[in-house]
């Protein structure tokens, strides 16, 4: 399968801000509005559904749809304001065409992976960062995300990507404006079965499972022949056993063998919010053995990697779906071309 990348954008382009999922709380747009245009030289757009008051919910799926053809349509990137829940509604209002005749570099992850798998299925590459949290939170931009999200913004591909120095799941406090705090990054853990290289498929666990059991948007199997497939959990703090569930839903379906490569984001293992308070250390291993114990069933020639920077932890690489990736565990490399 082919993919279009939306051409690099330069200084003044356009930015829009729209809400597929959900909108944010009161100024925490103007935080990414503010530092897209100070850090990167954009100029930002609102779209109606960005700028509704969260306590309201999101708006009708139509609307949301609606914001999203015209930020394509009038913008060089489209930046979703935050996840949510409720995205998978918004696809039955898309035009695929639309989407591919005004291209623009689309930007979201968790409940924005429902559009992304979309944006997938019409061959367009799309980015997984979005403003809230990964533009908002902390007092600065933090140097990693910021490196990455500028060659995703205006470069033609992301490169290689080197993992963090370090790493964070705290919940960051914008009453206070402090410092979260942070960890040294575990690095990543690799299953070598040799060089892997294809074209990224997958994102937020929960998305992937529901577009399993909907079955509505699912792509061409034979498309993802020799892909490589990306997961990652979310703030839910899923049971490690989750993942081992979906990969092995993929094996019955005849999936999981297809994919040359797999890709395993470092998992959030804290949420206040949760019943649930999972050890990281423990909890990432869980969650890598699983992986690899229905790996060994399905498909035993696939190389792997684990606790990626991406995803819902801090800092964060925007993985681009569709792109290009290439898993080289000779110089433990990864790249996304």
């Amino acid at each position: 399968m082919q993919f279009i990348r939306a051409p690099a954008l330069s200084a003044g382009d356009r930015v829009g801000l729209v809400a597929p999922s959900r909108p944010v709380a009161d100024g925490r747009l103007d935080i990414a509005a503010d530092r897209l245009e100070s850090a990167f030289d954009l100029a930002v757009t609102r779209y109606p559904t960005a700028e509704r008051d969260p306590e309201g919910g999101p708006a009708a799926p139509a609307a949301r749809a609606r914001d999203i053809h015209d930020a394509f349509a009038e913008c060089e990137a489209v930046l979703a304001a935050t996840g949510g829940d409720d995205q998978l509604r918004v696809l039955r209002h898309l035009d695929a065409d639309h989407l591919r005749e005004h291209r623009a570099r689309f930007f979201g992850y968790s409940d924005n992976d429902n559009l992304r798998l979309f944006l997938w299925n019409a061959g367009l590459v799309s980015y997984g960062v979005q403003a809230h949290p990964d533009v908002t939170v902390d007092p600065d931009l933090h140097p990693y995300t910021a490196r990455y999200l500028e060659r995703a913004l205006f470069e033609e591909t992301l490169g290689e990507v080197a993992p963090a120095s370090e790493w964070t799941d705290r919940w960051y406090d914008f009453e206070t404006g402090g410092p979260r705090e942070w960890f040294d990054a575990p690095g990543w853990t690799w299953r070598d079965r040799g060089r892997a290289t294809g074209p990224v498929w997958g994102g937020s666990l929960a998305i992937v499972a529901w577009h399993l059991q909907t079955g509505r948007y699912l792509p061409d199997p034979d498309d993802l022949d020799g892909a490589v497939l990306a997961l990652e959990t979310s703030e839910t703090l899923p049971r490690p056993e989750e993942v081992g569930y979906v990969l092995r839903s993929l094996g019955e379906r005849g999936w999981l063998d297809r994919f040359d490569g797999l890709l395993v984001g470092r998992p959030q293992a804290y949420n206040p919010a949760s019943d649930r308070d999972p050890e990281f250390d423990d909890y990432r291993a869980a969650i890598r053995e699983g992986a690899t114990r229905e790996l060994d069933r399905y498909a035993p020639e696939t190389t792997a990697v684990f606790d990626v920077d991406f995803g819902h932890t801090s800092p964060t690489v925007p993985l681009p779906l569709g792109a290009t990736a290439t898993l080289d565990h000779a110089d433990e490399t990864l790249r996304f071309d």
